[in-house]
């Protein structure tokens, strides 16, 4: 995995080991959250630290 802002859904479902349609229920509802806080977000992208931060691979 290299250093970039933003995960597809397709490293996002590698990442986590389940399906793409799974996948994307997650860039969605982690798009959402951050739509909540203010943020723009990109459809079928989520942002890697957000990511890592919520499945507990980072305190960032």
């Amino acid at each position: 995995m290299t250093n970039r802002t933003f995960m597809t859904v397709e490293e996002v479902a590698a990442e986590l080991d389940v399906s793409k349609s799974y996948a994307y229920k997650i860039v969605k509802q982690l798009n959402e959250e951050l739509k909540k806080l203010g943020y723009l977000t990109v459809a079928g992208r989520v942002n890697t630290n957000y990511f890592r931060k919520k499945v507990c691979y980072s305190e960032v």
